[in-house]
């Protein structure tokens, strides 16, 4: 429930075959020598296209007496390889390989560069290029980040007491991030007295970051440095001990927490947590209330936490509740007394609250009961009310309670599918909840809301830039669809008014379905560009999310993960019967768990798809799992199976989009992926390619576009990630003929 957020990526597109100049074909061939052969496609001007080819190399791979063979197991490298100053031959192949298909992706993609650019400055001129967040005010300082024209990172400021005072520039992300072809700041924290910041950056794109510590008087950093580690830090009271997290160096697991004290080197730190399970990852934070530091632990179906008081960061730690299998908590701090969260006997998760002194299980006593038809999400705690996150037919909802119990009541909303959720809220002596709002039709907004007189201030609204945009131009709906199993799934939808149902109308499809993470409906300004010339935009909010509640993810896992698949499917079919499009017009898309799930449909129901976009797909399911060495594997046993086990491997087997290709018609298809993803890598939907362009039937789009310096999130900057957004809208769009 509370494990990583995995990455939730959007949008579509494909185009007719380019006519090719000489030029560019002796440059894919020289790309393709040492690395594929060539085979040869007619484009419809009867101009010869060159698709890269690439080489098979058998690896046969048995277990449980079953030997797959994969000719491509060679695309695969290891991160010394990668990483090495003098590339090895077999790095030099796989780099070829992949330069090739970028090349052939340009070459298929050519006629549209000038649609791309188009779609391009379309997506930013939307964009408040000066945009500022909303301030937040922690310990006598307002903290907010903001924009400069142009720029693609922002400026990381702060103020003292007010707003209208002077202010200070923390971090200046436009002149950190030169010299960098990829650039993230990770989680930032500010000491307790307010002088110092520790913060990280990643310059590969792995999520592997390098703390520093800066003097926030003089500007100046200190000397020390905290290599791999997950990007943030989290100061005890005394100003000048810090606890982090840090990566397994082979599969990335976020497996130690160290403290290390200001002015000493990262080799004399002290470990003081090692999560041993190599199925869990852990993490560390301070409380709400400042009273105490917390170590996490986590897994897809158990949680553990110590903590320790913030004024003693050199005391001992201890241990919240012990872990038990399939027993998820978490915890808040207030007062003397801990909240917890809670699935112990209760599915959808309860509210517990135990005395600071004894926080073993048995001195548990209820708060809020499990409801079965109401699942808790979350809590917000204040010295007066309690916020509540809770999720009922699908959709968010927003409770406020006063501990007297003299009020006890929702937040309304309008929209027939939205997103609503608590955001910053720092301070506990207040009657002022912060939340955010979204919904197909409305851009992202920020309220504050008066939790006594129950009046909301909008602080901002996504603003809309090019003077075109009105919600009201724009409708949605929510809709359930019959699964086959007789399951009601819901789906929300959104066009422009005006939009026929005749079945000839042009549909993308988003899903994603694993983890239990809920895929809310939310507004998108770069959607527009494919709302605004027809298109309708669908999210199926299938099974192996939690948008139902806790079973409509225990529905899409493990087991059942086949249920993902077809509440999908039946979601296009439905588009189709319903006549919002027909298959010839009806598109899909999803990332990361996402992309599992496209090669799923289109090994499944290749007919219903004309088109497919797959990001950074998940594709390789049972190889990856059966490899511990690659990150996150085995912590991914309790969602997908561990496939050492006979009966996992089987059932894995039977899905795996890889393993499952055959001999006949594809869609159209487009994937990306980025060379450094760390979390899935770049050689599975590479491998996936290369064998789906050997095995197909018919001559569809099929190419791949690998951002070289990029990993799982894809670019970095602003406004630089819209550039493989234009790609993609362009491919969809050059398919239904629209590319103006």
């Amino acid at each position: 429930m509370w494990g990583p957020f995995l990455c939730q990526l959007f949008y579509l597109g494909i185009m007719k075959l380019p006519e090719l100049s000489i030029s560019l074909l002796c440059m894919a061939l020289t790309l393709c020598m040492s690395s594929c052969q060539t085979t040869q496609v007619e484009s419809e001007e009867s101009m010869v296209l060159t698709a890269p080819v690439a080489e098979k190399n058998p690896h046969p791979l048995t277990h449980h007496g079953v030997t797959r063979v994969d000719d491509y197991y060679w695309m695969k490298l290891s991160d010394a390889q990668k990483e090495a100053n003098e590339p090895d031959e077999q790095t030099n192949k796989v780099v070829d390989y992949l330069n090739a298909e970028n090349e052939y992706q340009k070459q298929v993609m050519a006629h549209t560069e000038t649609f791309q650019k188009n779609l391009y400055d379309e997506m930013v001129a939307r964009i408040d290029q000066t945009d500022q967040s909303v301030p937040v005010k922690e310990n006598g300082f307002w903290y907010y980040t903001r924009f400069e024209e142009g720029q693609d990172y922002p400026l990381v400021c702060r103020k003292e007491g007010t707003m209208e005072n002077q202010e200070r520039i923390m971090l200046n992300g436009p002149a950190m991030s030169k010299d960098h072809s990829y650039f993230d700041i990770g989680g930032r924290s500010v000491s307790e007295d307010n002088k110092l910041l520790v913060y990280g950056l990643d310059t590969v794109s792995r999520r592997q970051y390098t703390l520093y510590v800066k003097n926030l008087k003089t500007g100046d950093l200190l000397a020390d440095r905290i290599e791999n580690t997950t990007g943030g830090a989290t100061w005890a009271n005394d100003n000048k001990t810090l606890f982090y997290t840090v990566k397994d160096p082979v599969t990335l697991r976020s497996y130690r927490i160290y403290k290390h004290k200001l002015g000493t080197p990262q080799s004399e730190d002290v470990m003081v947590f090692e999560e041993q399970d190599e199925t869990f990852s852990t993490y560390v934070y301070k409380s709400k209330s400042k009273k105490y530091l917390i170590i996490g632990s986590f897994q897809t179906l158990s949680s553990e936490f110590r903590f320790l008081s913030a004024d003693s960061p050199d005391g001992d730690w201890k241990v919240f509740q012990k872990r038990e299998r399939n027993h998820e908590y978490n915890i808040a701090h207030f007062g003397k007394d801990f909240y917890v969260v809670t699935n112990e006997k209760a599915k959808n998760f309860k509210l517990m609250k135990c005395p600071e002194t004894a926080t073993s299980m048995e001195n548990w006593t209820e708060v809020l009961a499990h409801r079965p038809d109401v699942l808790l999400e979350g809590i917000e705690i204040f010295k007066d009310y309690l916020v509540i996150e809770e999720r009922s037919n699908g959709l968010n909802q927003i409770r406020v309670k006063r501990w007297d119990g003299s009020a006890d009541y929702y937040l309304e909303f309008q929209d027939p599918a939205y997103t609503a959720y608590t955001s910053s809220n720092p301070e506990f002596d207040t009657k002022v909840l912060r939340y955010g709002y979204t919904s197909m039709t409305t851009p992202s907004s920020v309220y504050d809301f008066d939790m006594m007189s129950k009046n909301r201030t909008l602080l901002k609204q996504q603003k809309v830039l090019g003077g075109q945009f009105s919600p009201d131009d724009y409708s949605s709906e929510r809709v359930f669809v019959t699964a086959d199993d007789g399951t009601q799934v819901p789906m929300s939808i959104v066009y422009k008014k005006g939009f026929q149902k005749d079945g000839t109308q042009p549909v993308l499809l988003y899903g994603y379905g694993s983890y239990g993470n809920s895929i809310d409906a939310y507004f998108s300004s770069v959607r527009l560009s494919l709302l605004d010339r027809g298109f309708a935009f669908a999210i199926a909010h299938i099974r192996g999310g939690q948008e139902m509640g806790r079973a409509w993810y225990e529905d899409g896992k493990l087991q059942k993960k086949m249920n993902t698949f077809t509440d999908f499917i039946d979601c296009g079919e439905y588009l189709v019967s319903e006549k919002y499009t027909g298959s010839e017009h009806l598109y899909a898309m999803g990332g990361s768990a996402g992309g599992l799930l496209m090669g799923a449909i289109i090994n499944m129901k290749p007919e219903l798809w004309n088109g497919v976009v797959a990001a950074v797909p998940f594709v390789d399911v049972v190889t990856t799992m059966l490899d511990e060495d690659i990150p996150l594997t085995t912590g991914e046993y309790d969602e997908w199976g561990n496939p050492n086990e006979k009966p996992s491997f089987d059932y894995m087997l039977s899905y795996s989009p890889y393993d499952q290709v055959k001999a006949q018609n594809y869609p159209n298809l487009l994937i990306t992926t980025g060379y450094w993803d760390s979390q899935v890598q770049y050689w599975e939907p590479a491998k996936w390619l290369a064998k789906l362009r050997d095995m197909r039937t018919n001559d569809k789009q099929l190419m791949m576009h690998c951002n070289m310096d990029a990993g799982h999130g894809g670019a970095s900057g602003r406004f630089e990630q819209f550039k493989e957004i234009a790609l993609e809208y362009a491919f969809i769009l050059d398919l239904e003929g629209k590319t103006k």
